[in-house]
């Protein structure tokens, strides 16, 4: 693992908090999930960077060292940052918008969907994508001036991440959908347009990884139904679709997933689940003048997406007054 900015930025909170669980509440980060990035920090440079002990933790002579650096770095890379965005302002200002798109977002066919409609609208425009798993990942990046627009989703009514750093960046809703079931095309549930999710008790479960709180919603979800999930495989997307191909797992996927050989996908009745597409950028980079209309094509891949999907469609026509 190389080193990053935001890993000092990480090891700079822990100190300040004195404890890794203030520190995940101050980052917005599930305690397990700090605890493991401070244990691939400390393997890539060689040594424990903090001592836990009743009171919480204090660093090492090691820690002191990386915090002594990380001290002088985060500041300056940030006004660094700061003068970039001022300079790209200025620049933006005395020639006009490049024709520049800088998309970041979570795997999914949404972002392809956006690239496809801009390299339409913008045939003389350079698009290019960055893709994470980590929504905060992305929310950094927009903050740093890094990528222009994010696309990514929360769950339910969750809020976006701020990007750290006090920065104030601008969030909008593109659609909230239902979490939709993938099952095997000879699951006994198949036939059905909704399936209770206390019916898929025995099942083990597929799903993309995040560092939202959809885990622990999707395992609330499951307790209401009377039941914990036997196991919950956490990888990418075609391998979850591998999984509920050869029948090893049921899948959980938007309900804008596309038609795929094999499975089929199914709303969850009562939707026990939600996910809020939004799509962000800073307010005060020279991109935020396309704001709105990116957030207008945003929109209307998604109304085609949904369009798309069979299962989805006739979800939707039935549910109207939850639309």
């Amino acid at each position: 693992m190389d080193l990053e900015l935001r890993h000092l930025k990480v090891v700079t909170a822990i100190a300040e908090a004195g404890s890794l669980t203030r520190a995940a509440i101050g980052l917005g980060l599930a305690q397990p999930a700090l605890s493991a990035q401070l244990k691939r920090m400390e393997r890539a440079l060689g040594g424990e960077l903090f001592v836990r002990g009743p009171r919480g933790v204090r660093p090492t002579e090691l820690g002191e060292l990386v915090l002594e650096r990380a001290r002088v770095l985060v500041p300056a890379v940030a006004e660094l940052q700061e003068e970039a965005r001022r300079f790209g302002r200025k620049r933006a200002a005395g020639q006009g918008q490049p024709a520049r798109y800088r998309l970041g977002g979570t795997h999914g066919p949404l972002l392809g969907g956006l690239v496809d409609r801009l390299a339409s609208a913008c045939p003389g425009a350079s698009v290019t994508t960055y893709t994470s798993w980590s929504t905060r990942e992305l929310a950094g990046l927009l903050a740093e001036g890094r990528i222009d627009f994010v696309l990514t989703g929360v769950c339910g009514r969750s809020r976006p991440p701020s990007g750290g750093g006090g920065a104030a960046l601008v969030w909008r809703e593109v659609a909230v959908d239902p979490v939709f079931v993938m099952l095997p095309e000879g699951h006994v549930c198949a036939a059905r347009e909704e399936v209770p999710l206390a019916e898929l008790a025995d099942a083990c479960w597929t799903n993309v990884p995040g560092d939202g709180c959809f885990a622990q919603c999707f395992a609330a979800a499951c307790a209401r139904a009377g039941f914990t999930p036997e196991a919950v495989y956490e990888t990418d997307t075609a391998s979850c679709v591998h999984l509920v191909q050869v029948g090893r797992a049921v899948g959980l996927c938007r309900a804008t997933f596309p038609p795929t050989p094999g499975l089929v996908t199914r709303a969850l009745r009562g939707s026990p689940l939600m996910w809020r597409h939004v799509l962000g950028w800073h307010p005060d980079s020279p991109a935020a003048r396309t704001a709105e209309a990116i957030l207008a094509h945003t929109r209307a891949v998604h109304t085609r997406a949904a369009e798309l999907s069979p299962s989805y469609a006739r979800w939707r026509r039935g549910h109207r007054a939850a639309l």
